[in-house]
């Protein structure tokens, strides 16, 4: 107990579900079961009526379902019953042909068995004639014609009879269900979780060295239940899925397995807690199916699990045990389980409950946030840098419209371009100075005379310089590049080119 507890931690507690073991609680009512726990099913058939006649037909079946002592008693019978009815027949023909009034057979009277002179000596003959080992002292002759035919009929009928029941013999002798009496099942079912989900298990084991081939494992459920028309259905069979759809419910039987059936909403006990439990009524029954190795028989063994059956918040303990070379299995803790931390609600609770504590709120977009002082640099570098996004989309889109349209797009956007961002000459209060500032005339002349870019020339590259600083700061770089930046013209000054008319007007201004 003390290494179980270091091993498993102080809160766990070992719980001995041996029924031979005797227990503080309360003694529960039997309740009635479906299937025994030996795998026997609960259920006699009854009033057949004239239904009995099948069991005739199938005489071999019927004979080999029998139990052992029916059985034995038949063959018994069988035997005995034929051998006094031949003997009985070799004796009536003695009798007819007047073997018995001639005691002692004279040397001279051919006698249709020799050496038959009552009953005893007919019964042997007969037993000799069916074995083959006599013929030494007691024989047919040959003036005996209905004694041939006797003869004939008597081996036709022993090999009947001994094919017969010998071969039944044979079968119920071979039948799989003694190789069930070594497939285990636990005691008891336990529900706790694993990997995080409500389980319900049971644990199987084989104690032969021989494997099962093939083998699977089914569950029923078997609970009354109505239908919502009013039908009462007093064992309505139910399905519980142990990994039939992951192949789980394949097994290779070499050591002792847990099967688990995970209680999810498409789970019968969806709705079961550890309340509820005590004052349900259900059963759950367990069949293994495999083919005997060393015979080749498909056998079959059963189980089941009522309510009182099903521990909550219990786990099995560990039986393998890695030994010098091989692996160890303690069966003295095969049915024994030790408590575990498990919630005693409901998957459906737990589910109810987690979507009302954690319900999952639409996304909403942030307002943008007004910048705090001192920081309007960084508030204008990601107002800029959402206007590149949406330039970038914009010229995705753009790059979808048809060709024609894409270059009249690309020309207005070329000239907005060199309209907006063509600086002019640094002034002193380190101010830019615009083209708006120029009479209308002027604005068209520079605007003429400024070249455009053509394929083949180098274009220029506007290069955005990080504003993390203030404002001023930011400021400086933008003016130098805009200072740098020079417009060619013609030739001389613009206003020299202008008519006299305008220059006066420039003067004035």
């Amino acid at each position: 107990m003390a290494a179980i507890r270091r091993k498993f931690g102080v809160d766990y507690q070992v719980v001995n579900t041996n029924r031979g073991m005797t227990f503080s609680a309360p003694a529960k009512k039997k309740r009635q079961r479906f299937v025994e726990k030996n795998g026997r099913c609960n259920v006699q058939h009854g009033n057949l009526g004239g239904e009995t006649s099948r069991y005739i037909s199938d005489l071999f079946t019927t004979l080999v379902d029998l139990k052992w002592r029916w059985n034995l008693l038949i063959f018994i019978l069988t035997y005995t019953v034929a051998w006094l009815v031949m003997a009985s027949m070799w004796w009536v023909i003695a009798y007819i042909r007047g073997d018995l009034s001639h005691g002692g057979h004279e040397p001279s009277y051919t006698p249709c068995v020799a050496n038959v002179y009552n009953f005893p000596s007919a019964f042997l003959f007969f037993i000799e004639t069916e074995a083959t080992i006599g013929y030494g002292y007691r024989y047919i002759t040959e003036k005996c014609p209905e004694g041939i035919i006797l003869f004939l009929f008597q081996s036709l009928l022993g090999s009947i009879v001994d094919a017969f029941l010998i071969g039944c013999m044979f079968i119920k002798m071979s039948q799989p269900k003694k190789r069930a009496e070594t497939l285990m099942f636990s005691q008891d079912a336990v529900i706790s979780q694993r990997d995080g989900k409500l389980c319900l298990m049971f644990r199987v084991g084989n104690l032969r060295n021989s494997h099962m081939v093939s083998a699977q494992i089914r569950c029923k459920l078997i609970k009354s239940r109505q239908t919502p028309e009013g039908e009462f259905l007093p064992l309505d069979q139910c399905e519980l899925d142990v990994g039939f759809g992951t192949g789980a419910d394949q097994l290779f039987l070499v050591s002792p397995l847990t099967i688990c059936h995970e209680i999810n909403p498409s789970s019968p006990f969806f709705d079961l807690s550890q309340r509820s439990l005590a004052s349900e009524q259900f059963e759950i029954v367990v069949i293994l199916e495999g083919i005997v190795e060393t015979t080749g028989m498909t056998c079959q063994a059963r189980t089941s699990y009522t309510e009182d059956e099903v521990l909550w918040g219990h786990r099995f303990l560990p039986v393998m045990s890695l030994e010098e070379g091989f692996f160890r299995v303690d069966y003295s803790q095969f049915h024994n389980t030790f408590e575990v931390p498990t919630p005693p609600h409901s998957v459906k609770e737990q589910e109810e409950k987690s979507s009302l504590t954690s319900p999952h709120p639409l996304p909403v977009a942030p307002a943008p946030a007004s910048p705090p002082p001192g920081a309007g640099a960084r508030g204008g570098r990601r107002e800029r840098l959402l206007s590149a996004d949406c330039a970038e989309h914009a010229d995705d889109q753009a790059s979808r419209l048809p060709s024609k349209l894409q270059r009249m797009s690309s020309t207005t956007k070329e000239d907005h371009f060199w309209r907006g961002a063509r600086p002019g000459p640094a002034l002193p209060g380190g101010k830019a100075s615009s083209t708006g500032d120029l009479p209308l005339s002027i604005q068209r002349l520079r605007s003429s005379s400024i070249p455009v870019a053509r394929p083949g020339q180098q274009e220029e590259r506007v290069q955005l310089l990080p504003l993390d600083g203030d404002a001023e700061e930011a400021a400086a770089p933008i003016s130098a590049v805009a200072a740098n930046t020079q417009v060619p013209f013609a030739g001389g000054r613009p206003e020299d080119k202008l008519p006299p008319k305008l220059r006066r007007m420039n003067a004035d201004r």
